[in-house]
Order: structure tokens, then sequence, then C-alpha cells
């Protein structure tokens, strides 16, 4: 009974330093940014539903004109109009359920999704996956800034939509397929399938880092050749009365 109650206490710490360290840090970062995008989403879902409202009432209106449609017409315009607001309010804008973002999207959205989708995968990986997945998100938001600005087929940008769309979405999905059971088991390698995860995600987050940072210090180098350029062809040079 002592060592049942002492795995108990054990278990609840760990569970409240887990809450407390997901209060700071990228986590928290992460948590802030899918609410973003899911009040995105709410606004986008009451605009369409604004459109609709507004295009039935004023077809309401146009065939009132010309045409007498009394008060059967009206509730059945009315009728239309909630009935397309119901549709497009409560019909999915994305998947509901974690899903590795479409390798077609833009550069921009597929961070966004691929941030999301790790964000809500996050809490069927072990510990140690989710520091690693921690400190993938940590590195999105400079990686979005510098891939929106760049064609898709650039061979940097083409590396991270593999790493975001397949590579790792696929590394995490065949994780959560392998019954909890089998996950302590060491392959011929002598690495557990927890651990394999780990050392994916790990290479996955080097990846990406190395790819944020050489875009990064393109840039860096552009302004450089800018400022270099400016400076030799104006610096020294007087403007005459």
């Amino acid at each position: 009974m002592t060592t049942e109650r002492f795995d108990r206490v054990i278990a609840r710490a760990d569970r409240v330093m887990r809450q407390l360290d997901e209060r700071d840090g990228a986590v928290r970062d992460a948590a802030r940014r899918e609410r973003q995008r899911l009040n995105n989403d709410l606004v986008r879902r009451f605009a369409r539903v604004g459109v609709a409202i507004g295009v039935v009432s004023l077809i309401t209106i146009i065939v009132g004109l010309i045409v007498p449609i009394g008060m059967f017409g009206f509730l059945a315009a009315v009728g239309i109009a909630i009935g397309i607001a119901a549709v497009l309010g409560f019909m999915p804008s994305q998947s509901r359920g974690p899903a590795a973002p479409p390798a077609d999207l833009p550069n921009g959205q597929m961070v966004q999704r691929f941030d999301s989708y790790i964000y809500r995968q996050r809490a069927a990986l072990p510990a140690p996956a989710q520091a690693k997945l921690d400190a993938i998100s940590s590195i999105l938001p400079s990686l979005r800034q510098t891939l929106e600005r760049i064609d898709d087929l650039n061979p940097e940008a083409q590396d991270a939509r593999r790493l975001m769309s397949t590579h790792l979405p696929s590394l995490i999905d065949r994780y959560v397929n392998v019954p909890p059971a089998y996950r302590s088991q060491k392959d011929g390698e002598d690495v557990t399938v927890d651990e394999r995860l780990v050392e994916g995600l790990e290479a996955g987050r080097a990846a990406l880092a190395e790819i944020s940072d050489k875009l990064a210090r393109s840039d860096v180098q552009a302004l450089e050749t800018q400022g270099r350029f400016i400076k030799s062809r104006y610096g020294e040079e007087r403007i005459d009365g």
C-alpha cells in the first residue's frame, strides 16, 4: 500500500509539473498560435454566413419588387437563409482531427498546418518526444517568415515541405499506430520504438533548423550586399549647388 501511495504521489507530481511547464515556453506559444488559427476560422465562417444571408436578402428584395411574394414567400426566404447559414456555419473548413498538411499547400499555409498538426499530436507522444516537438515548434515562426517570401519550387523550400507534409507526419502517425505494449521492445539495433521516434524527430528538427538558418543567412548576405553597393555608390558623392 505504501508503494502504491508513493507511485500515486509521484504520478500526480509529474502531472502538476507538466501542466506548469506547459504554461510557458514553446508549448504556450504553440497553444497561442492554435487559438489564433481557430479564431481566424470562426471569423471566416461568420463572414461566409453574412455574405450568404445578404445574397438571399437581396434576391428576396429583387423578386419582391417584381412579383409580390407575400407572407409565405417571406417565410420561405427566411427558412432558406437559416438553412444556408447552418450549413456554412457547421461545415468543417479542415479536418477536426490531427491530419498532416496536404502537399499542395503554399509555403506559409504549409507551415501553419504543420504547426497545428504537431500541436494536436503532442499529447499522444511520450515526454522525450514532446520535448522534440516543442523544439520543432519554436523554429516554425521564423521558418514561416522566410518560406512565405520564396517560391514553392525553391530547393530549400522543397526539403522543408517534404519534412512537414510527409516525413515527420509519417513518423508520428506510424508511432501512434504502434500498440503501447510494443513501444518499449527493442529492434535489431537495440533501439526501442520510443527511442526511434525521438531520434527521428531530432533529425527532423535539425534539418528544419538548418534550412531556416540557411535561408536567414541568405537574407543577411543580400542585405549586406545591398548596403555595400549603396555605400560605394552614394557614400562619397557630393551634391553640387
